[in-house]
């Protein structure tokens, strides 16, 4: 109950007159130096996504003021539907193939929040199977663009309360919000409101990236 609660508030997020806020133009196929993939989370609002990916988006282009930028909604239907996640799965392995292929030179950052971080968990080789509109992986990001992923911003993850986390390869690029109480990710939590408060942690999220590219 507390779950379709929270997935509910998320969705009223939209209607409370916050998508006015200006928001960062999506864009693909830019050669530029960072391409940031951003995956929504459900039902969220936004360019590329209210609460998180422009918030964030708008952070790293103040961080990376020495590189150029350009974004990438992720093409999910980021509801409740079993094939959801799955979809967003595909598509987001898609885009990195199709730029690494169009821009040798481009690397990626890849953000995910709520049903967008199981995304960005599929693709890159954790299954998001078992969680909160979670899905089986479907499509990974090739071994051999592997060291294009600059890193992997992940708020609100869901499976981390089934507890699992991201392992291996992109571990050390990974940086994974969980905001105390926040019923999403944070097994017997009761903060419903917490689930919304992602956007505190834009300027985190950036400079973390900025460590790595």
């Amino acid at each position: 109950m507390r779950i379709r609660f929270c997935l509910a508030a998320l969705a009223l997020v939209g209607g409370a007159g916050l998508t006015t806020l200006s928001a960062p133009a999506a864009t693909a196929a830019a050669c530029t130096d960072i391409d940031v993939v951003a995956a929504r989370g459900t039902f969220e609002p936004g360019t590329l996504g209210l609460i998180v990916g422009d918030p964030v988006y708008s952070a790293l282009q103040r961080k990376l003021t020495g590189k150029s930028l350009s974004s990438y909604k992720v093409n999910y239907p980021a509801d409740l539907s079993l094939t959801s996640a799955a979809q967003g799965n595909s598509d987001l392995v898609n885009h990195v193939r199709s730029q690494a292929s169009a821009c040798p030179n481009q690397r990626f950052v890849l953000v995910g929040y709520s049903q967008g971080a199981n995304v960005v968990d599929n693709s890159i080789g954790i299954s998001s199977a078992g969680a909160v509109v979670g899905s089986p992986i479907v499509a990974t990001i090739p071994a051999a663009l592997e060291g294009k992923v600059a890193a992997v911003l992940l708020f609100g993850n869901p499976i981390r309360a089934i507890g699992k986390s991201v392992t291996g390869t992109y571990q050390s690029r990974t940086i994974d919000f969980c905001a105390k109480g926040d019923p999403i990710c944070e097994n017997g939590g009761g903060d419903v409101l917490a689930h919304l408060g992602y956007t505190a942690n834009a300027g985190a999220a950036a400079d973390f990236a900025a460590g790595k590219v």
